[in-house]
């Protein structure tokens, strides 16, 4: 009698089990083999791979080591003051 009870208690979950079972042999049944699926998107596979791989390495590398430690230090100036060349040209007219 406990077990019976036990089961009563779970009826949703095995259904639902159950049910997810039956879709997913159906799944397996009708869709290609995954073989298939790979030899038509090795390209695909390879090159993502790669991208990500690429952007691992680079990514241990900081920006500064690429541009001398000015990372960005033109753009602050710029959006900070003046652009250099309209700084020079007010010094040249007030002299």
């Amino acid at each position: 009698m406990e077990i019976t009870a036990k089961i009563l208690e779970f009826k949703s979950h095995i259904v639902i089990t159950i049910i997810v079972s039956l879709i997913l042999a159906l799944c397996f049944q009708v869709a290609p083999q995954f073989m298939t699926i790979l030899s038509y998107f090795w390209p695909l596979f390879i090159s993502t791979a790669m991208f990500l791989v690429l952007i691992v390495v680079f990514g241990q590398k900081t920006p500064s080591e690429f541009y001398g430690g000015k990372e960005g230090e033109e753009i602050m100036d710029y959006v900070a003051g003046q652009p250099d060349y309209l700084e020079e040209s007010e010094t040249l007219s007030e002299k």
